[in-house]
């Protein structure tokens, strides 16, 4: 049996399954569709073209599936998809997608948006990322599975933030930052190395970290030009295949890499 509180403002034609929760004063437009076991706490808005996959806990005053702020939206119907399992905290906004971006905003599996945490028009997240509070995305920006984005950051519109990366709190990334990789804070960010502890917490033996260190200090430690670090990288690759992850991610960077900062901050 759907539970659903008398306050809560429900239009014509809203799709929602038999035993989704929805609590005081929430606010639900007719294409919006809620899959089974998502509890809605209270004050939710949810607009648009919006898919609510299972298992998903919303708190009060997030606002999903609302117009993008893009000057070029002439009101298309765009979508935010959402996966299972998720869980969105206060006051998090999550806009709709726009024809410059293929007209789709997508949060996967298992993610945790912690309060304040805004993602733009058609931006692609994986499933098990962290976004920690009022972390802030702009366009067209994709994170990969498991990335942690640290508090109060911004990221760039087209950045790629790679699997299993995890970026300081407070920093500004404007460029591609490599998977496994860790990133220092602050406005001026830089690599510090991989993201060791998160790699052990993730499986991955001594021996896979030594072989992913080895290219990262080849790729992004490295002199000479980026073309020479990647055949470089190319012929000593091992037979890790994360580690040939590295190496694509960095040869199809468009926006550039976030690189190794040189103030001491050595993994």
């Amino acid at each position: 049996m759907t539970m659903i509180h008398p306050t809560a403002v429900i239009a014509a034609g809203a799709k929602i399954a038999a035993d989704v929760k929805i609590g005081p004063y929430c606010t639900i437009d007719e294409h919006v569709s809620i899959a089974s076991g998502t509890e809605l706490i209270s004050h939710v808005v949810l607009s648009g073209h919006t898919e609510i996959g299972k298992n998903n806990r919303i708190f009060p005053f997030a606002a999903i599936g609302m117009d993008p702020q893009d000057l070029k939206y002439h009101g298309e119907p765009s979508t935010v998809i959402i996966g299972d399992n998720n869980t969105i905290r206060e006051n998090v906004t999550i806009n709709s997608g726009t024809e410059g971006g293929g007209m789709e905003t997508r949060v996967g599996s298992s993610n945790m948006l912690m309060a304040y945490v805004h993602i733009a028009h058609d931006c692609s997240l994986g499933d098990e990322t962290i976004l920690a509070n009022c972390a802030t995305l702009a366009g067209h920006i994709e994170i990969q599975d498991g990335a942690i984005i640290g508090g109060m950051s911004a990221i760039h519109q087209f950045v790629r933030i790679g699997r299993y990366a995890m970026i300081g709190g407070m920093s500004g990334i404007t460029k591609d930052v490599p998977p496994f990789c860790l990133t220092a804070g602050g406005y001026r960010p830089g690599l510090a190395g991989l993201n060791i502890i998160g790699l052990k917490r993730r499986g991955f033996s001594l021996d896979d970290i030594a072989q992913l260190k080895q290219v990262y200090r080849t790729l992004l430690q490295g002199s000479g030009s980026l073309a020479d670090k990647i055949a470089k990288a190319e012929s000593a690759l091992g037979d890790l295949p994360q580690a040939g992850e590295l190496l694509d991610f960095v040869r199809t960077a468009k926006r550039g890499l976030t690189t190794h900062r040189r103030d001491g901050n050595n993994e």
